[in-house]
C-alpha cells in the first residue's frame, strides 16, 4: 500500500533562482531527500493559467523557457524528466467528479514554475511529472476546493506542489540586487500567512487578499498566490505544516515554502 504523502508549497521566485539558490535552493534539495519517493509529482503553477483546467498528459513534457530577457545561461537549462500519464487521467477523473470540466492537454510541458524549484527538489529529474492548469476564475474559496478536488491522490502516491510566489510585486523587484533588505510590508504580509496556517485556519486563510496586511501590494495581481491555497486544500484534512524558510529575494519575493501533513511538535517548524 502506498504511504499517503504531505502536499507542498513553494515559491518558485523569479527565473533567476534556477542559477541562484539562495537559501531556498539547498532546502528543497534537503526536503527531497527527506520525503519518500513519490510515484509522480503534480504542480500546479500560474504560468499555466487556462479557462477551465487542463492536465497535461505528455509522456515526456518538454522543458518550456515561458520568459524572455534573462541571460542565456537560463535558456540551456533543461528538465528532462518523463510525465505521469496515468496519474493525470487520475486527476482528470477527480477534478470532473468534483465539478470541474477538466480535459487532458497532451502537448503541454512543464513550465518554469514547474521545473527551476523541481531541479532542486528532484535533481536528477528522475521522479515523473505533470502539471495541472490553474483555472483563471479561482478565487480563495475556489483555491481551497480544487485543492481539495485533487487530495485523493496524495493517498495514491502523488506528491501535490502548488508553486507559486508568497508575495509576487514585479513592480517592485529589485532584479539587480539579490540579497536587497527586504521591504517591511513583505515581512509583515508573509508572518500574517505563517500564523494563519500555524493556526489551520483555513476560514482566515480562503479571505487572505482581504484581511492579511498588505495582501494588495504584496499581489498585485493573486495568480501567484493561490497555489499555496491549492496545495492547503490539498492538505485540509491532514495534521502539521512546516515552513521551510527560504529568506527574502531582490527585496521583495519571499521564497518560503511549506509542508502541509508532517505531523510536528510547534505547528510551523523552521529549517
Amino acid at each position: 500500500m502506498t504511504a499517503r504523502l504531505p502536499t507542498l508549497f513553494v515559491s518558485h521566485g523569479a527565473p533567476t533562482f534556477a542559477l541562484e539558490p539562495g537559501r531556498a535552493g539547498p532546502a528543497l534539495t534537503a526536503l527531497g531527500q527527506r520525503l519518500p519517493r513519490p510515484v509522480a509529482v503534480l504542480v500546479v503553477s500560474p504560468h499555466w493559467t487556462t479557462c477551465e483546467p487542463r492536465v497535461a498528459t505528455s509522456p515526456a513534457p518538454p522543458t518550456l523557457h515561458d520568459f524572455g530577457g534573462f541571460a542565456p545561461a537560463l535558456y540551456a537549462l533543461n528538465y528532462p524528466a518523463p510525465g505521469a500519464p496515468g496519474p493525470a487521467q487520475r486527476a482528470i477523473d477527480l477534478l470532473r467528479a468534483a465539478g470541474w470540466p477538466a480535459e487532458a492537454d497532451p502537448a503541454w510541458g512543464l513550465d518554469h514554475g514547474a521545473w527551476v524549484p523541481l531541479r532542486y527538489l528532484y535533481p536528477q529529474a528522475d521522479v515523473p511529472v505533470f502539471q495541472v492548469s490553474l483555472p483563471a476564475s479561482l478565487e480563495g474559496p475556489s483555491a481551497f476546493a480544487f485543492g481539495q478536488a485533487l487530495a485523493p491522490l496524495a493517498h495514491e502516491g502523488v506528491l501535490i506542489v502548488g508553486s507559486g510566489s508568497l508575495t509576487h510585486n514585479l513592480g517592485e523587484v529589485r532584479f539587480d540586487a539579490l540579497l536587497d533588505p527586504p521591504e517591511p510590508y513583505v515581512c509583515e504580509f508573509v508572518e500574517w500567512v505563517a500564523q494563519a496556517l500555524h493556526r489551520q485556519d483555513h476560514a482566515q486563510l480562503v479571505q487572505v487578499l482581504a484581511q492579511a496586511p498588505h495582501a494588495r501590494r504584496a499581489h498585485p495581481t493573486a495568480e501567484h498566490l493561490w497555489p499555496l491555497l491549492v496545495a492547503a486544500g490539498a492538505a485540509h484534512h491532514l495534521d502539521g505544516v512546516r515552513r521551510i524558510e527560504g529568506g527574502i529575494t531582490h527585496g521583495v519575493l519571499s521564497m518560503d515554502a511549506y509542508v502541509f501533513g508532517e505531523r510536528v511538535t510547534d505547528g510551523v517548524a523552521r529549517d
